[in-house]
């Protein structure tokens, strides 16, 4: 082999010793194989040319002088042919002497690859084709970070790119080499973009281009999406023909998409008041395949049309609906192996164990509020239909949900203003396991404090929280009542506790400001207020205790700041406008306290001072006679006060009137007869024009003069050291030196300066009566600050039995 030969050609050999050498004879070999010189070779040629070389060769041993066959020797100089071992890098023209290079390395590098001619058509195609597909990856990529904008920009961008490779394709190929995949998730992606703008024309024209193309295979369930727009859009007609249209065309195998589209014409049925229609479509959805929305919402179709015997079916249909999920038990270790306690501590909370909790929550939601909402229909009364829902949840999968049914069945008697009942209903689970007894002990906290009964609510704040020590709305409650007694500190420390059970108890974070505020401790008050309201933005209660601490601490412009963002989210509260128009009026800008002022009293024209501060604000501005109508309604709401009438008069005769002056003086004085402002106003009067009563008038005056003299003097005689005489009069409206209006009078004039609203100890009350809240409320009405109080539910009230329909349209 010629590995060997040239290999040899550098090995000398050791010399001969008595032994046997293992690898001699390895370099004798037979000269019969050497075919390099047989070019050369007479005998050979000849042979070749002559029949010679058809003989039949001569049996010549092929053994070397040791006796054995050569594979790979040389003779007389000539390598063997080797055609075997051409593949190991081996060739028939190799020459003594040369290299052992089986891998060609000493032929150089390979020559460089051929560059791509990017100018080529197909490469242009191909570079348009991932420029349009990372397109439309962005415009998803954006959709999904909630930049409707950009993403409905690139999709715009990917179609007109799009149309370009068309037309370039048709130019190079055939019409049948168009990527068609590629078109159809342009054009989806671009009515899909439309759609999340709300550009719904646009995209059902896009949709229309997919869908009447017969190209696209399985193209027609996209008309869900078109019935979507037009559920949208509020044409129940094309919506529902829409989502026939893609039933028709959607197979039977795919059950689960058929029973959205159903349920989404069951939805649109309903809002279309068809409930016999959207019966039918949720009693096959119930019949195929069970589900938590489609149950509910043939509750409420039962509902609608009053079927009292459909409504209790449906309810325990609704009950039966498996959830598939896994029991709690698969939670707790069974052993003490450290191995097991670490996987199912890793599972715990995994995103698996989230949805199951969502998915029971949401089951027990729905449940809840179809009970609430069907309890009162389906018996005789309310309560006997809450005792046939609770006996049906008691006997399914559901079982903890009833003692939640009771509580709720006692918050319905509070809504009903049915205390007595409420809190009988209540009692019942004094002697339940612990958590439900804190529920229930904590709602009865919660109705002895409306109703003032601070021991009682103290009593069962305390079994509550000894119940259940981490309920934070039983903290909040027993803080109230320590609240009630003035012991602010005690109340602080019951409010911290609540807020470190639960951070987001708002209650606990509020009424907590209001003990520092009671405390005087306007700081901490403040950064309660302030991080209450980075978690209610809206809360006009907080924004006007913020308003109120900064005008405590004695900052008016930031007070002032808090009330424009107060009336911002309640433009007509007549409180919040009037006590705007107080601080400008203090800041000595009478021109916005009179805007704010007169806003206040155009929503609420019943407030004393508000009429007060805009009579006195158009007395002292020379308008006497627009005075008149504030003051004439300021009586009609005080009739018994008789410096309003007087004020009225006054107006008259300031603006020169006389006349109308002297008639209202009159009808004052036949209603109160023992007025002297008054009877002195219509002598001087009754002087000035000429009549003849005014001696009548004159005598009576100096009568009750008199009279009130003496009942002065036995005053300061009754008091040790004397009391001096009384320099204020009441009802006093002032005298006049003249007939001519004066600005000077200071009995007629009223002070412009407002009495506070209810102090600054007081809530602030939007002037809306508000329906009694099971999770807190303000129960000791408008003058008394008091702190909320908390009830304990599973499911918000508000929730009850207007639960919205679900769409449970189809994602796009």
């Amino acid at each position: 082999m010629y590995f060997k030969v040239q290999m040899m050609q550098n090995v000398h050999l050791a010399p001969e010793t008595d032994e046997d050498d293992l690898y001699s004879g390895y370099n004798d070999y037979n000269p019969t194989y050497d075919t390099e010189e047989l070019e050369n070779d007479t005998a050979f040629q000849e042979a070749v040319r002559t029949s010679h070389g058809r003989r039949p060769p001569s049996k010549t041993s092929l053994a070397s002088s040791m006796g054995r066959p050569m594979t790979g020797a040389i003779q007389d100089g000539v390598t063997r042919p080797m055609t075997a071992v051409r593949a190991a890098g081996f060739t028939k023209a190799a020459v003594r002497g040369s290299a052992f290079d089986p891998l060609g390395q000493s032929r150089g590098p390979a020559p460089p690859l051929e560059a791509k001619n990017e100018d080529s058509p197909e490469e242009k195609i191909r570079q348009l084709e991932k420029k349009v597909n990372e397109l439309v990856e962005e415009s998803c990529i954006a959709n999904s970070c909630g930049d409707l904008k950009l993403a409905l920009e690139k999709a715009k961008d990917a179609g007109r790119k799009e149309r370009i490779l068309v037309r370039q394709r048709e130019q190079v190929t055939t019409p049948e080499n168009i990527n068609l995949d590629l078109t159809y998730s342009v054009l989806f992606n671009l009515a899909s973009q439309y759609s999340a703008n709300e550009m719904y024309a646009e995209a059902l024209n896009t949709y229309q281009v997919i869908v009447k193309n017969k190209m696209f295979s399985n193209a027609g369930r996209l008309k869900v999406n078109m019935g979507n727009i037009y559920l949208k859009q509020r044409n129940y007609s094309k919506a529902i023909k829409f989502y026939r249209m893609a039933l028709d065309q959607i197979p039977s195998v795919h059950k689960e998409m058929r029973i959205k589209i159903m349920q989404n014409i069951g939805v649109t049925f309903i809002k279309t008041g068809q409930y016999s229609d959207a019966i039918n479509s949720f009693e096959h959805i119930m019949s195929l395949a069970p589900n938590l929305k489609a149950g509910f919402n043939l509750i409420l179709s039962y509902f609608a049309v009053g079927d009292r015997d459909k409504m209790k079916k449906a309810f325990q249909k609704l009950i039966a609906v498996p959830l598939e999920i896994d029991e709690d038990d698969k939670y707790i270790s069974p052993s003490d192996d450290p191995h097991t306690n670490l996987v199912i501590e890793a599972i715990k909370n995994d995103h698996l164990r989230q949805m199951e909790r969502e998915r029971k929550a949401m089951a027990e939601k729905y449940i809840m509020t179809a009970a609430k909402l069907i309890a009162p229909v389906i018996e005789t009364s309310f309560a006997v239909g809450y005792d046939w829902c609770v006996e049906v949840v008691k006997a399914s999968q559901y079982v903890e949900l009833a003692n939640d049914l009771e509580i709720n069945k006692a918050i319905t008697y509070l809504r009903q203003k049915d205390f007595n009942q409420a809190v009988e209903t209540l009692k019942m689970f004094e002697k339940k396991d612990s958590r439900v007894k804190s529920a229930a002990a904590t709602n009865l906290s919660f109705l002895y404090y409306l109703e003032n009964e601070f021991a009682q609510a103290s009593s069962y704040a305390d079994l509550a929280v000894n119940s259940d020590r981490y309920n934070p709305s039983a903290l909040t409650n027993k803080g109230n009542t320590v609240f009630a007694n003035g012991d602010y500190e005690k109340a602080a420390e019951f409010y911290k506790e609540a807020l470190r059970n639960d951070s987001s108890c708002t209650e606990a974070l509020y009424n907590i400001g209001l003990t520092y505020k009671r405390l005087n401790r306007l700081d901490e008050a403040l950064d309660c207020f302030l991080k209450l309201h980075a978690i209610l933005r809206n809360s006009a209660q907080v924004l006007y205790q913020i308003a109120n601490v900064y005008e405590l601490m004695e900052d008016p412009n930031q007070a002032i700041e808090w009330l424009m963002q107060l009336i911002s989210v309640v433009p007509t509260d007549s409180r919040a406008l009037s006590k705007l128009g107080e601080l400008y009026d203090s800041e000595g800008d009478k021109s916005q306290a009179f805007q704010y002022y007169y806003e206040s009293y155009r929503y609420f024209p019943s407030n004393i001072e508000v009429i007060e501060w805009l009579g006195a604000y158009y007395i002292d501005t020379q308008f006497c006679e627009k005075a008149i109508q504030y003051f004439e309604r300021a009586s009609l709401i005080q009739p018994s006060q008789v410096k309003w009438q007087l004020m009225v008069a006054s107006c008259f005769r300031r603006s020169g009137n006389y006349q109308k002056a002297l008639d209202t003086y009159k009808d004052i004085h036949r209603k109160f007869p023992e007025n002297v402002e008054c009877l002195r106003f219509l002598v001087r009067l009754c002087t000035d024009i000429g009549l003849k009563e005014v001696q009548e008038y004159a005598t009576k005056l100096k009568r009750l003069e008199k009279m009130k003299e003496i009942r002065e003097q036995r005053v300061r005689s009754g008091r040790d050291g004397g009391g001096g005489s009384r320099s204020r009069r009441e009802g006093s409206a002032g005298s006049d030196s003249g007939q001519n209006c004066s600005a000077s009078s200071k009995g007629e004039r009223l002070s412009a300066k407002l009495r506070a609203l209810p102090g600054t100890n007081e809530p602030y009350e939007s002037s809306s009566n508000k329906e009694i809240d099971a999770s807190y409320v303000d129960p000791l009405g408008p003058q008394i600050e008091r702190p909320k109080t908390a009830a304990r539910k599973r499911i918000d009230e508000d929730d009850f039995a207007d639960e919205e329909l679900g769409d449970d349209l189809l994602p796009e």
